[in-house]
């Protein structure tokens, strides 16, 4: 899960990162109040899951208070890279003498943590990357000694941060590495880490991935979703326990393990080049449990995706054996009924393969074609959804 600039600067004010926490507000008149609280300049930011708020026009300095008001109303309701602004953060206005980047990412590629940082850039930190970048300094961090004073110490003078500013700098290291650990975050990125005047170190912008595989850990991290960004179709399969992904395609797919289904993915992908660019409408992983509830729940995820013309079921047995899956198809269209109108094609094979077919063949469903291969499988359901 992605965090918002305000919610990144709520766990690094929790873990004791130097922060401005401002106001969070949703309308303009609430911006006025705010920038009226704060006094002086203030900067009014859009708030969005994305990157180059600045250049889009989400993010305005405002000399007065009717500045911030104006600005707010000019940047609620944009879209920024596709999404819609529905709130504004107002922050005091504080000019850095000078911009850093420093980021603690999971470094999957060597199976270990990463850091990232460069007293060169700031917010342009891409740019820098190509044209400098010996500036850019990556430096390891082993998973099982992590980042104690010696090793902040360490990545500071590696990254060359001025020496007046060297303590505040293993402590700000320090800090983002709590935040890094302790909310399980998969990335924990400042940009621009800021030198203010008076040789004051802040963290002006942030930006947090969290790992929602850990959230049964941190059970307040559900105030950071934003229910209102996310696609219902995956609000829906979220809440019935799915491990769903809404896709741009017209085939819906459901398939027992991720590796299945992203193989299913592609099978689809290329059969529907035969048939006018069909392509999958989503990832659907239904696990081990493949029973009548998790077929039906499954199934009412994927039929009321307007887009899906016709769905794939592609499961091979093992744990769950084919005739309890064939058995959960048949009821999942019996607790359905009338709700379940687009064509169903089954590919069974593994444990009791044999029995599953005989169990969907005496069902005898008109919704569900029952096809042996994969391939033939990918290419019925891909004619299907052109028909």
């Amino acid at each position: 899960m992605d965090l918002m600039e305000y919610q990144a600067k709520e766990l690094f004010a929790k873990h004791g990162v130097t922060v401005t926490l401002g106001k969070t507000v949703e309308t303009a008149e609430e911006a006025r109040a705010a920038a009226e609280e704060i006094g002086g300049v203030t900067v009014v930011k859009a708030q969005v899951k994305a990157g180059g708020r600045g250049k889009a026009g989400g993010v305005k300095i405002a000399k007065t208070a009717d500045e911030a008001f104006e600005h707010a109303g000019n940047i609620l309701g944009m879209e920024i890279k596709g999404l819609t602004v529905k709130r504004v953060l107002v922050v005091p206005a504080t000019p850095p003498v000078e911009e850093y980047y420093f980021s603690f990412l999971l470094d999957r590629s060597n199976r270990s943590y990463l850091c990232i940082a460069s007293v060169e850039g700031g917010v342009e930190i891409e740019e820098v990357a190509k044209t400098n970048p010996d500036a850019v300094k990556k430096i390891a961090v082993n998973a099982l000694e992590g980042v104690d004073e010696a090793k902040a110490t360490a990545i500071v003078e590696e990254a060359g941060f001025p020496a007046e500013l060297k303590d505040q700098a293993v402590e700000m290291v320090q800090a983002l590495w709590k935040v890094f650990v302790e909310e399980d975050a998969t990335l924990v990125e400042v940009n621009p880490l800021a030198r203010l005047e008076g040789d004051k170190l802040e963290a002006l912008d942030g930006k947090v991935s969290l790992d929602e595989n850990a959230e049964f850990r941190h059970e307040d991290h559900a105030q950071f979703e934003d229910k209102d960004a996310a696609d219902p179709l995956e609000a829906k399969a979220k809440a019935k326990g799915l491990n769903y992904v809404k896709l741009d395609g017209s085939v819906g797919i459901i398939g027992n393990g991720a590796g299945l289904v992203m193989s299913t993915l592609d099978v689809v992908a290329y059969a529907g080049e035969k048939h006018g660019g069909v392509t999958p409408a989503n990832f659907l992983d239904i696990g081990g449990g493949a029973n009548a509830e998790v077929m039906a729940n499954g199934l009412d995820v994927i039929l009321n995706d307007e887009q899906v013309k016709s769905v794939f079921v592609n499961v091979f047995g093992g744990i769950t054996a084919c005739d309890e899956v064939a058995n959960g198809i048949v009821g999942a269209l019996d607790i359905l009924g009338d709700e379940a109108t687009k064509p169903l094609v089954v590919r069974l094979d593994g444990n009791n393969v044999a029995e599953g077919r005989r169990i969907l063949d005496e069902a005898n469903h008109p919704l569900v074609t029952l096809v042996d291969t994969m391939d033939g499988a990918a290419d019925k359901a891909a004619e299907l959804a052109n028909a």
